[in-house]
């Protein structure tokens, strides 16, 4: 478990190895563990599935940040579906009417990029081609993402996270329904987030990194919680809008936009469409990804259907230590 890190582009006995074969071979000098659906490797603190982190350090090379960009960043399992939804419909309202509106046809994921993960269709775009300003998407931690990419006046990032405990329980339904043959337990999976040994884990670190960057930029990172959206999602669209720069007029506030941009993007219309309801993609290694499986139950609390009282106070003792003097509550 004592494996050096080093730089994966910066290795002297590689020679001229493509950077694909010498990440390997980096990857392969990691600190390794198995437990989830998927055995993952750490780097700089965090835990990923392999090919995931190979797919990070290859976008450190190959990402170009522009200084219009908004990035919608999220851990996986606290709200990204919706927040891609969210952000898409308010900065591109312009563009469609809600009669004929692309999510109506189109997966939240697909009209949305993640700058380091290959969309649900065969159609997604490379994030290179497309206009600006872009509306990108990630899950990578704040110290990860590219050079450059939080140096932008211009540059906007959006960061989501929800209560630890469903982030949790939609974890380990995600893992179970999409890895073939996997069957993890409650018991072992909540061991395991509470030791800070998940993928894009540990959980509050991901958070404290984003959360302590918007008070240091408040023009720059907006900060947002998932049960807060989700108590008034109509004043959500609203701040969106507003950190965006394309506020809504007072035309669109007496026309009810706000209140159409939610009921879009709530989650029992999206759910109703036939776009998320059938279809995948097969990611091979075992994993499956139907479009469905990013719309479980998108309810705050559901932890309690899933968790003793015990563990869910044992899990809000540890997230509270671990976030303790900066702020930041669940």
């Amino acid at each position: 478990m004592a494996h050096a890190q080093q730089s994966p582009t910066k290795s002297s006995s590689e020679g001229d190895l493509p950077k694909e074969s010498q990440l390997k071979h980096f990857m392969s000098t990691l600190p390794a563990r198995e437990g989830w659906s998927q055995p993952l490797i750490q780097y700089k603190k965090y835990w990923f599935r392999p090919q995931m982190l190979e797919k990070i350090l290859l976008v450190q090379e190959t990402y170009k940040p522009r200084a219009d960009d908004i990035i919608l960043a999220t851990q996986p399992k606290c709200g990204t579906t919706w927040l891609k939804a969210l952000a898409f419909t308010i900065t591109n309202r312009s563009r469609y009417s809600f009669a004929n509106h692309p999510l109506l046809t189109r997966h939240p994921h697909d009209v949305v990029p993640f700058i380091e993960i290959s969309g649900l269709s065969t159609d997604h775009a490379d994030i290179e081609t497309l206009p600006s300003p872009r509306l990108l998407a990630t899950h990578m931690p704040m110290s990860m993402l590219p050079p450059d990419t939080t140096s932008s006046r211009g540059r906007r990032i959006v960061y989501l996270c929800r209560d630890p405990k469903d982030t949790l329980v939609s974890r380990l339904h995600y893992e179970n329904r999409v890895v073939k043959g996997c069957n993890l337990s409650m018991e072992n999976a909540f061991s395991m987030f509470c030791e800070g040994f998940s993928p894009y884990g540990p959980f509050w670190d991901h958070c404290l990194e984003y959360w302590k960057e918007s008070l240091a930029r408040p023009n720059n990172v907006l900060f947002l919680k998932y049960e807060e959206i989700m108590s008034d999602p109509v004043q959500a669209v609203r701040t969106l809008a507003k950190f965006l720069g394309v506020p809504l007029t007072e035309e669109e506030e007496s026309s009810g936009v706000a209140e159409e941009v939610a009921r879009l993007c709530s989650f029992e219309t999206l759910t109703g469409l036939q776009v998320n309801q059938v279809g995948g993609v097969d990611r091979g290694n075992k994993v499956y990804l139907d479009n469905s499986v990013f719309f479980r139950k998108g309810k705050v609390g559901d932890w309690t259907n899933h968790m003793s009282q015990e563990m869910a106070e044992k899990l809000d003792r540890i997230v509270q230590e671990k976030l303790q003097g900066c702020g930041l509550m669940f």
